[in-house]
């Protein structure tokens, strides 16, 4: 395997549409999926139905949502 520093020479040569497919390829491989993590996903997705449908919690509108998030819509 060549050396970090070697494959950054040769990546700088690149022009910038080659550089950027790259980069996409890079950090699309940061996102491999984890059975793990999508178990997990899933059992707090299911516990949260169960909790819904006992009426432990409510659900709240779109409205009330936008109105009381952090993220600008």
């Amino acid at each position: 395997m060549a050396a970090p520093k070697n494959i950054l020479k040769e990546a700088l040569t690149l022009n910038p549409s080659e550089k950027a497919e790259l980069v996409d390829k890079l950090l699309s491989s940061f996102d491999k999926p984890d059975r793990e993590i999508d178990q997990l996903w899933v059992k707090e997705a299911e516990d949260r139905i169960d909790a819904y449908e006992g009426g432990e919690i409510k659900a709240v509108t779109l409205k009330i949502v936008k109105r009381t998030s952090f993220i600008w819509w």
